[in-house]
């Protein structure tokens, strides 16, 4: 089951599981985009992934469902959903918790439980905390997703996937559920898989904002920074990494540079100026 199913991580993930084999509930509450999906069409654009889509609906190895009583039948829950910031940028880490305890009376001692969404340092750990008690316990594992939409697809089999759990057990059955997508398994720590998630997209905002920075600074002097960063990358392998200027799309880019931030008490100016500038 995958909680927060029908987003830009949810589906694409459901349609490749579900191409391989696994039977699929994406559990959402958006009945609109739901229809579409069960439909065989997707709601937004995802290269490869209709043809799949069109296929395991057919196939009935992929289905929709709104009833959080579909979590309860599962063996594995995944968990996608967004994880917001207030208005001042601050992650709002309560909305995470608070997401756990409206699920809670759903999940089944025993079952594999993954957060796939960004978080804040130390969330998985807190999950283990909310989840499990003398009576009950839970496989809990932190497993980020890295993929650019519109592309996640291809991606979910090429990119290597992060596996971490709070306990063996929980990295054996992240690694087993995993490597039917992809040869490419990377076991870490569940606090070295958070801040590998948070430093990917920081690192990409920091690296958007310099390209960004670069064409503010062309611009004032009249030249063309395109121009500028070919004759700099034009056999220069030290240079292929910079990227093109332009809108820093995605917003997770900009959460997870602020999470960091945050997490640090204030002390990232790197993020800080990437903001500012981009």
């Amino acid at each position: 089951c995958i909680i927060g199913g029908l987003g830009h991580v949810g589906l694409p993930l459901g349609i490749v599981f579900a191409s391989e084999g696994l039977k699929v509930c994406l559990y959402d509450i958006n009945k609109d985009v739901g229809e579409t999906v069960t439909s065989g069409k997707l709601p937004y654009i995802e290269y490869g992934a209709e043809k799949l889509l069109k296929k395991v609906i057919k196939e009935k190895s992929l289905c929709v469902s709104y009833k959080k009583e579909s979590i309860t039948d599962s063996k594995s829950v995944i968990i996608t959903i967004g994880t917001p910031v207030d208005e001042y940028l601050n992650p709002e880490l309560s909305k995470f918790s608070d997401f756990i305890n409206s699920i809670k009376d759903y999940l089944v001692g025993g079952q594999h439980i993954i957060v796939r969404s960004s978080i804040y340092p130390g969330t998985t750990r807190r999950v283990e905390k909310l989840l499990n008690t003398q009576s009950t316990k839970f496989h809990i594992s932190y497993c980020p997703e890295r993929i650019v939409q519109g592309y996640a697809v291809e991606e979910l089999r090429r990119l290597p996937q992060i596996v971490s759990g709070t306990s063996q057990r929980a990295v054996d059955l992240s690694y087993n559920l995993f490597k039917i997508i992809t040869k490419n398994i990377v076991i870490t720590s569940v606090d070295e898989a958070e801040l590998v998630k948070l430093f990917s997209n920081s690192w990409r905002y920091i690296q958007f904002a310099t390209a960004n920075q670069f064409y503010m600074i062309s611009k004032t002097l009249g030249q063309d920074y395109h121009n500028i960063r070919d004759k700099m990358m034009e056999g220069y392998e030290r240079a292929i990494g910079l990227p093109k200027a332009g809108f820093s799309a995605g917003p997770c880019l900009l959460k997870d540079t602020m999470q960091l931030f945050s997490f640090n008490k204030g002390q990232f100016p790197l993020g800080q100026a990437a903001m500012n500038i981009n």
